[in-house]
Parts: C-alpha cells; sequence; structure tokens
C-alpha cells in the first residue's frame, strides 16, 4: 500500500523532477477554455486531502499546489474554478505558510470563474482550503438505489474537458500537466480509487493514499468511492466494480493484459506501470474515460460474449495517444482521438483478425459520411475554432473517425511499416507532452513526408486538417462479411425468408450492419417478423438495441416502447441516448414520450448527459 514518506505539505515540491523531459520546439499554446497563467506561474504538482461527504454531496479539504515562477518576479497566479467555495489560501517558499489574497472572478456558466492570488515572488507552493457543491459538473453523486448493490452511495468524477475546475482549483488546460498525490478521507465501508498508484487489496480503512509521479493533463484526474472491490486480470492489469458485478466484468475483460502485450509491440514499451478497468455504474455518461492506470468504463460493454471490448482497446490505446502524448487544447483533440481511434482497431486487428478490424473500419466510415451529410460544415473540421464555445461541441464523432480514416490514409500512402516506424518515433519524440495540430504537421513534414516525396505531395493537408468535409482522397474501407450481411439483407427483403437470415449466427458489428442498412420503407410487419425471430427487442447488447430501438421510434413499432422507456432509464451513456431523444423530438407526440421518459430518467443522468438532454427536449431544471 502507498503511503507519503513524507507529509503531503513537503513531499509535493520533489515529484515533478521525477518526469522531467527535454524541453521541446513546440507552438505557443493559447487555451480559450482557461483563465490560468501558466506562461507566467505554471502549476506542476497538486497535492489532494480531501474528505468526501455523502450527506452534504460535497468534497472538502486542502489542494497544495506546487508552483514554478516561468517569469522571474511574477506575483500573480491564475487558477480556474467553476462553483468551488474557497475558504483560505496561503503561500510557502517550503518552510513557512502565510495568508494569501485572492479575488475570485465573475462565474462564466461554461468557463466558470478565474481565481486570482497574489503571491510572493519566491513562493514554491500555495495551499487552497476549498469545498465542493452538490451540483459540481465533475462529479456525480449517486444514492444507492442507482448502484448494483442498492446499499451504498457512489461518487464518481468526470473531469473533461473542463469539468475538473468544479471539483479541484488548478490551470485546468490540456497543455497544464501535473504530477499529483492524494489523501482522501471516506466512510469506513466504502473504497476509493484514483487514476494513480493505489493499494489492490479490497481492505476498508478509510483513507486512501494515491501517487502520480508521472506528469498528466490536469483532465486526467480522477476519484470514485463506493462498495468497489478489485480482481486481477494479469500480472499488471485488473478490474474494479461493484463486488455483485465483479465476476461478470473479470471475464468480459479478460484479454485486457494481451491487449496491452499487442500495444507495445506496435508502438512500445507501456509506461504507466499498471492498467486497470474501473466498471462504474450505468450513469456514467461515456463508453470510456482514458484516466491514467484506471479506464473508467460503462457496464454496457459487459455483453456477456465480450463483442464489444474494442471500447478497451480504444481507451487503452489512449495511454499511447491521449495520456503520453495529448492535445494542448480542445480544439486539437483530434490528436487524441483520431489517433486512438486507429491504434484501437490495429490492436484488434493484431487480436482478433483483420476481418473484425475491417467491419469496424466500415461501420466508422459509415458514421463518418452520416456526420458530413448531417451536421454545419464548420463542425466537421478536424482542427476546428472553439474560442467562445463549449469545448464539448468537439467531442462528436468528428475527431475520431476523420482522424482515423486520415491515418489510414497515410498508412495507405507510405506502407504500413514505415507509418508504424513513424507513429513510434512520434509518440517517444512528444512523451509527456502536450501538443497542438501545427506540432504535429510540422513533425508530419519532417519525418513522414520526406520518405515519398511524391506520394506527399498528393495529400491534400490543409483540407485534411483545416478544411470542412472529406477531401476526394479518403481511403473506402471494405468487409467481406459485410458483403455477406448485404445480400442477406436484400434476400430477405425481397423474399420475406425469416429462416433463411442468419441474424442469430452474427456477431454484433454483422448485426449492426445489418439494422443500420436497413431502408426507410421498412414495414410494421417485417419488424414484428424480426423481432418474432430474434427478439430483439429483449433486453441484450445495448449497442443492437440502441440502433433497434431507433428504429422502433422511426418506423412507430409500438412493441418496443416499454423497453424503449426502460433502456432510456438504466442507461446514461450519451452516446445511446442522445440519439432515442432527438428521434423522439422529431414529432409533438414523440416530443411528449421522451418529456415523460426524461421525468424518471434525469435523475440518474450525469450532469454532462442532463445539459445535452436538456437541449436536445428545450427544457430546464
Amino acid at each position: 500500500m502507498f503511503r507519503p514518506a513524507l507529509p503531503l505539505l513537503l513531499a509535493a515540491a520533489a515529484v515533478p523532477g521525477l518526469c522531467a523531459q527535454k524541453p521541446l520546439h513546440l507552438a505557443p499554446v493559447v487555451d480559450p477554455h482557461s483563465y490560468g497563467n501558466p506562461q507566467d506561474i505554471r502549476v506542476t504538482h497538486i497535492g489532494l486531502d480531501l474528505t468526501v461527504d455523502f450527506a452534504k454531496k460535497e468534497l472538502r479539504g486542502t489542494a497544495l499546489l506546487t508552483v514554478k515562477h516561468e517569469k522571474p518576479d511574477t506575483t500573480n497566479l491564475v487558477l480556474d474554478t467553476h462553483g468551488l467555495v474557497i475558504e483560505r489560501i496561503q503561500a510557502a517558499n517550503g518552510k513557512l505558510l502565510s495568508t494569501a489574497t485572492f479575488k475570485l472572478g465573475p462565474e462564466d456558466k461554461i468557463l466558470g470563474a478565474p481565481l486570482e492570488i497574489e503571491i510572493p515572488k519566491d513562493a514554491t507552493s500555495v495551499q487552497i482550503t476549498y469545498r465542493t457543491q452538490p451540483g459540481a459538473g465533475g462529479l456525480q453523486w449517486l444514492d444507492p438505489s442507482m448502484t448494483a448493490g442498492k446499499k451504498d452511495p457512489y461518487l464518481f468524477s468526470q473531469s473533461e474537458s473542463i469539468y475538473g475546475r468544479t471539483w479541484i482549483p488548478m490551470q485546468d488546460s490540456p497543455a497544464v500537466r501535473v504530477t499529483y498525490t492524494a489523501i482522501i478521507h471516506t466512510p469506513k465501508n466504502l473504497r476509493a480509487v484514483m487514476s494513480a498508484e493505489q493499494d489492490l487489496t479490497n481492505r476498508r480503512t478509510g483513507t486512501y493514499f494515491f501517487k502520480m509521479d508521472k506528469a498528466i493533463p490536469t483532465y486526467l484526474i480522477a476519484l470514485a468511492v463506493g462498495d468497489i472491490s478489485f480482481q486481477p486480470l494479469g500480472k499488471r492489469a485488473g478490474v474494479w466494480s461493484e463486488p455483485s458485478m465483479l465476476p461478470k466484468a473479470a471475464w468480459e475483460l479478460a484479454d485486457t493484459e494481451k491487449m496491452i502485450e499487442a500495444a507495445e509491440k506496435l508502438y512500445g514499451p507501456y509506461r504507466w506501470g499498471r492498467y486497470d478497468i474501473l466498471v462504474l455504474p450505468p450513469s456514467f455518461p461515456y463508453g470510456g474515460m482514458e484516466n491514467p492506470r484506471l479506464t473508467f468504463a460503462t457496464p454496457t460493454i459487459l455483453a456477456g460474449d465480450r463483442s464489444l471490448v474494442s471500447l478497451v482497446a480504444h481507451e487503452l490505446a489512449h495511454s499511447w495517444s491521449g495520456n503520453l502524448v495529448t492535445n494542448a487544447t480542445w480544439g486539437d483533440v483530434w490528436l487524441n482521438e483520431g489517433f486512438t481511434t486507429y491504434v484501437e482497431r490495429r490492436i484488434v486487428e493484431a487480436l482478433y483478425g483483420r476481418a473484425n478490424e475491417e467491419m469496424q473500419a466500415v461501420l466508422g466510415r459509415q458514421t463518418l459520411d452520416g456526420l458530413i451529410k448531417d451536421l454545419p460544415a464548420d463542425q466537421t473540421i478536424l482542427r476546428p475554432d472553439l474560442k467562445g464555445q463549449d469545448p464539448d461541441n468537439s467531442l462528436s464523432e468528428i475527431p475520431y473517425e476523420k482522424g482515423a480514416i486520415f491515418m489510414r490514409l497515410l498508412e495507405q500512402t507510405f506502407g504500413r511499416k514505415r507509418f508504424d516506424a513513424f507513429l513510434r518515433g512520434y509518440m517517444n519524440h512528444f512523451a509527456f507532452h502536450s501538443i497542438t495540430t501545427e506540432d504535429f504537421e510540422a513533425y508530419l513534414k519532417a519525418h513522414l513526408f520526406p520518405l515519398n516525396e511524391k506520394a506527399a505531395a498528393k495529400i491534400p493537408l490543409d483540407a485534411w486538417l483545416y478544411q470542412p468535409g472529406l477531401p476526394s482522397d479518403v481511403p473506402n474501407p471494405h468487409s467481406d462479411l459485410f458483403d455477406k450481411v448485404d445480400a442477406a439483407r436484400t434476400a430477405w427483403l425481397k423474399e420475406g425468408d425469416i429462416a433463411a437470415l442468419p441474424y442469430a449466427k452474427w456477431s454484433t458489428q454483422e448485426r449492426l450492419r445489418f439494422l443500420l442498412a436497413l431502408p426507410d420503407t421498412l414495414t410494421l410487419d417485417q419488424m414484428k417478423a424480426l423481432d418474432d425471430a430474434f427478439h430483439i427487442t429483449e433486453k441484450g447488447n445495448a449497442e443492437v438495441e440502441d440502433v433497434w430501438l431507433l428504429l422502433a421510434i422511426q418506423h412507430g413499432y409500438a412493441p418496443a416502447d416499454a423497453r424503449m422507456r426502460a433502456y432510456m432509464i438504466e442507461i446514461g451513456r450519451r452516446k445511446l441516448i442522445v440519439p432515442l431523444y432527438q428521434a423522439l423530438a422529431k414529432t409533438p407526440e414523440g416530443k411528449a414520450k421522451a418529456l415523460d421518459i426524461y421525468k424518471a430518467a434525469r435523475p440518474g443522468y450525469h450532469p454532462i448527459a442532463q445539459a445535452t438532454v436538456d437541449g436536445v427536449l428545450g427544457v430546464k431544471f
């Protein structure tokens, strides 16, 4: 079990040097979503000492920030906050603490409020005594009824993109990398886990110690507290979850160690020590969150057949593209998600074969084509200008799928062997740094394009990175298995022979292909025939269910109504629920149904999901 060798106050200042990196010539960063002034005074380490109070739904305690004066004699430290109650601030130069004056600026709906602190020019640390508020956007407090065990409450954080400032005062920008330590005090019967080195036993002590000695962007600081237990999956991988879910989760995620080994063969050593996964309650708003050493994952991946474990491959891939090399601003998020989607599919190919990767690539291209068609042009740019916008606007599938297919283009143009070597070099070169699209572009032109200048000249780089839509040279992935699915669908639609349809034997990806390509002319009798034969409306694979329920809304298939209501109440994952609300909201009758469901579902959704659905339905709470 890790315990600080020194009191947290004194130990904090010593940690940052553990991850010192050679200086790189990186493009200047102006983060439009942070008030922080790291160019003057930079926070390099955060030491937390927090008490978890479920009754008040608050965290309270201290954050000890180690600071570095980038400009000599600078005395004004600026941090990001959002809804924090600041009680006291002290500054120190390694020995003495003195009260520091501070000013909390006006609260912006998106960005929160700047916290300006006057500190001595020789100050090396600043200690902030504070507490959070019950509505903090980066924290979700779950009543026992919203957990698997139904007995104990649960808390988890979600700091991406700029929600970290709702529970920690800090320079909340992906361009600012910090190390951190933490002491978390909980009720004795509950367990705390974080994205850091921690005790892997199942002891419940009420006080837990954590250490992250590698510099990470602030949005990767993560906390969860609840009735959580651990089971190892291999020498450096394991799973955390509520006890009742643990056997199922451990079986589903059994290939995690193999995924780590496959990724290492492609892109170099795994540099984070352990890779553990926390399976959260259903209200988690995302599929996964790549917090280093502890991926947070939705329980919707527990399909019972390991068919959705590509999500684990995706979050693991972030250990290289995202956590090791990070986007410097949220407008650069494709550097995280596009690279990672490409790497995810390479891991899937290494473990499960090229045919599996091809199916995922084709489904990704199908998603991308739909987005290009439906979204406003400025929302299809790989590197958008997000100034004045909520950074969550960048988290559509565009940076994932457009970024991944751009990576695929580079692979096809220069050959897999050369491109793999390029990616490995890129990740080593920028390891533990946050970079911009301009940094990537410069590295690409210096290290890959010279290998085949004639081919490089044919790549419209500006169009890929800075223009809307898709250039004409976009790759077109193909799947032989999907050809068979398409043929079976065509035959069924023409002949109506449900017995000849091999739906029951198909994989999740094949079922998704079949359902996603059903025509607008699909009749209620055809939907009933599918349902009677294959029981699609029954609870099952969450991804397949989602597509089926969307079809039910579009075609008015009433037998799915009860399951749709239960599904939208049970699951808080934005990717799955938001399209259903959007489809319902298109008609007055559907919107009335959506509002009725949302009234029951909203208390169980994360604030991030609540804000999205509020906007879809045009309601305020």
